[in-house]
């Protein structure tokens, strides 16, 4: 059987490019082996975010239990558009145009990523579980160890503290969320500290059976996943850290004219593993396909932790700018000086604003409530090359968090 377009994978990035594409007038194949809607939606950043806002670990449970199988509904629905066909298998390929039993013009890996484990000595231990296996958990476990400090690990430090568990956070790096400016990370931490959180930076766990713990999370980031797949048929040779290749229109980058069709986005590239960043990976490739332009800025790529209270960056750290010689000004604000904040008892956080000496913004990292939406505004800034005295004409609503961008430009 033919199709102009097939798709391995029906995660934030696979079912975006199916419903791109079918709108497009492409007659789409989309294979999916497990629950449509991906890492993000079955077990990952929605599941998560239920555990955020729930004031218990069993609301947040029952909040799962409702949230989830709605947005997977949703998720079929788009996926039932006439001119896209929904194969519940794995797909793999056969050769470089062949996808099971379908023939395609044009293919598309969004496979995603997994738990990416450490070879550290007892992770047989049945108190050990990624992510995965702490959402399924039915008893809120009295002592939590965490072992990584990036997003996945402070955001469920966070959020089994606040449902009552001893949680500690062992991390071999000095500071917790590198991607994060290293201010406004030891801030948040200092912040998680004083709430009751233990953290043993600097730290190498050797051995599981070392651990005083009741569960064990192994929060060491996420690795591509390509296993299974067949892309040794295609003679692909994955990059050092196991992602797929690939070019500015996610297409791969190989030499070998019969891949000149297949194309890998989403966190299976390795590039910017967000589920966001995945949408607008599937819309690039999609509009490559179709001979189209857009002007989906990549390199501004906003990016937020659900801690309580949340960190949100766009842009360069403050490190980054320094290293790599880039002239800035730094501008700061803070939480407690705001009204909208002081009157929601959220006076914990930091806004640094980062601008060019002629005041073009570069990027900002923020830790307070809402952060991400005030870094989001940011983004949409730095995608038109506002400038800081632009920003500080710009009206913002009073009382609002918001205003906290605007004193910084101010």
């Amino acid at each position: 059987m033919n199709c102009e377009l097939c798709i391995i994978g029906a995660g934030p990035g696979g079912y975006r490019a199916a419903e791109y594409a079918a709108k497009q007038g492409l007659k789409v194949v989309i294979f999916e082996g497990a629950e449509v809607g991906g890492t993000c939606l079955n077990v990952g950043c929605i599941p998560t975010k239920a555990y955020v806002h729930s004031a218990t670990f069993e609301e947040a449970r029952e909040r799962m239990a409702q949230v989830v199988p709605q947005l997977r509904q949703g998720v079929e629905g788009i996926l039932s558009h006439p001119n896209i066909t929904l194969v519940r298998e794995k797909g793999v390929f056969t050769d470089a145009h062949t996808v099971g039993d379908y023939t395609a013009d044009n293919i598309i890996i969004a496979t995603g990523s997994e738990t990416k484990w450490l070879p550290i000595k007892g992770t047989d231990d049945p108190r050990v579980v990624d992510s995965t296996g702490l959402l399924q958990l039915e008893h809120l476990p009295k002592r939590l160890a965490i072992i990584g400090a990036g997003v996945i690990g402070m955001e469920f430090a966070s959020v089994f503290h606040r449902f009552g568990s001893e949680v500690t956070v062992i991390e071999y790096l000095k500071e917790c969320l590198p991607a994060l400016d290293s201010d406004i990370a030891k801030r948040l931490r200092k912040t998680l500290e004083k709430r009751g959180i233990t953290f043993r930076m600097k730290t190498a766990v050797e051995n599981i059976a070392d651990i005083d713990a009741d569960v064990i999370l192994m929060a060491t980031g996420r690795k591509p996943r390509t296993d299974g797949l067949g892309l040794e048929t295609l003679g692909v040779t994955l990059a050092p850290n196991g992602s797929i290749p690939v070019d500015d229109n996610y297409k791969l980058s190989s030499l070998h004219s019969p891949l000149s069709s297949i194309y890998a986005i989403g966190d299976v590239n390795g590039r910017q593993m967000l589920a966001h960043a995945a949408e607008m990976q599937a819309v690039r490739a999609v509009n490559h396909i179709l001979g189209k332009t857009d002007g989906i800025r990549f390199d501004i790529m906003p990016a937020a932790i659900f801690t309580e209270p949340e960190a949100a960056c766009v842009g360069p750290t403050e490190d980054q700018l320094k290293e790599q010689g880039i002239p800035y000004v730094c501008k700061k604000s803070f939480w407690r000086a705001n009204g909208k904040a002081l009157a929601m008892g959220e006076t914990e956080g930091l806004l640094k604003l980062f601008a060019s000496p002629d005041g073009e913004i570069l990027g900002c990292h923020a830790y307070g409530a809402h952060a991400a939406d005030i870094v989001q505004e940011v983004s949409v800034l730095m995608c038109k090359h506002t400038t800081l005295g632009e920003l500080a004409d710009m009206v913002h609503i009073h009382p609002t968090l918001s205003e906290i961008l605007k004193s910084a430009a101010d």
